[in-house]
């Protein structure tokens, strides 16, 4: 039996609403009439793509395989029809973007008033992991991904790098003394990353080479959380300037070792599932931010 576009989409929202009552709410739909939609999706396909429990339901290992499958025709499609309608109209139409905490609250969300009075007609959905995520599965057309890109799938387009500073409190320093070079870090209380352990090397020049992995004394999954640490005094942090720029103009945080500082910038790029011409909405994001950047 054929499947129709109509019943992909339909998983999609349940996967993506996580229950048969969010997802029919979403639709406006009544929560027997999606669960019976999956039942006969699962009929014709012949598998299980729902694993359900009192408490959870999570897609089988056939739905995660549908799941991106199904993401892709979606995307597909809507891309064939918007590219039509983009012939004639203006930027606009809803436009999920992703990206960590700390660029979407500093970098990102100062500009969205300006980009909302230039495309009044473009519904922006914003959400931040700090976890690389897949952007079909989340549904997501733009996502900011910071530091060197590993999966080759993606297009990307750069845009402005962002510079590492290893900084901390004026109070903090004022307790603890400045350390006078990268070996005296070691007596320091030192803020890092639970991981990946990549962001526990800093830019510093020392005897090894031009790159010191530390040991947190302190770690968190956020640069937002280790910024907050770092202005209540807690320790020394490797933060970058789009997060620690107003801090360091303001003297809430103060730049030290700058003598052994390696002047690395980590990329930034914005990325995409396209194969395509980009949609109107997603090039005229992705040309605001990168001139604002």
């Amino acid at each position: 039996m054929t499947v129709h576009s109509d019943e992909l989409r339909l998983y999609l929202a349940v996967v993506e609403a996580g229950s048969f009552s969010a997802a029919a709410d979403r639709l406006g739909q009544t929560v027997s009439g999606v669960s019976r939609a999956i039942a006969r999706l699962e009929s014709k396909l012949g598998v299980t793509l729902l694993a359900r429990t009192t408490r959870s339901m999570e897609p089988t290992e056939e739905g995660r395989l549908f799941l991106q499958k199904a993401g892709a025709i979606v995307s597909a499609m809507d891309e064939a029809e918007e590219s039509l309608r983009d012939q004639h109209r203006k930027p606009a139409g809803r436009l999920r973007v992703d990206a960590a905490s700390p660029f979407m609250l500093h970098a990102i969300v100062p500009q969205i008033p300006a980009f909302r009075h230039a495309y009044p007609d473009i519904v922006l959905e914003l959400t931040s992991n700090d976890r690389y995520i897949d952007l079909i599965e989340q549904r997501v057309d733009v996502a900011i991904r910071i530091g060197a890109l590993a999966d080759s799938s993606l297009h990307a387009r750069p845009l402005a790098p962002s510079r590492l500073r290893v900084l901390a409190s004026p109070g903090y320093l004022a307790r603890h003394g400045r350390p006078r070079d990268v070996e005296a870090l070691g007596k320091h209380a030192l803020l890092g990353f639970t991981q990946p352990e990549s962001l526990n090397i800093w830019p510093l020049r020392h005897d090894g080479g031009t790159e010191l992995s530390i040991v947190p004394a302190l770690a968190a999954s956020s640069g937002e959380t280790l910024r907050h640490l770092a202005l209540l005094g807690q320790g020394i942090a490797c933060l970058a300037d789009f997060m620690t720029h107003e801090d360091r103009s303001q003297g809430r945080l103060v730049q030290v070792l700058e003598s052994a500082h390696v002047d690395y910038c980590q990329p930034v790029h914005a990325v995409y599932y396209r194969n395509t011409p980009l949609s109107k909405r997603i090039l005229a994001f992705l040309d605001f931010l990168q001139g604002r950047l």
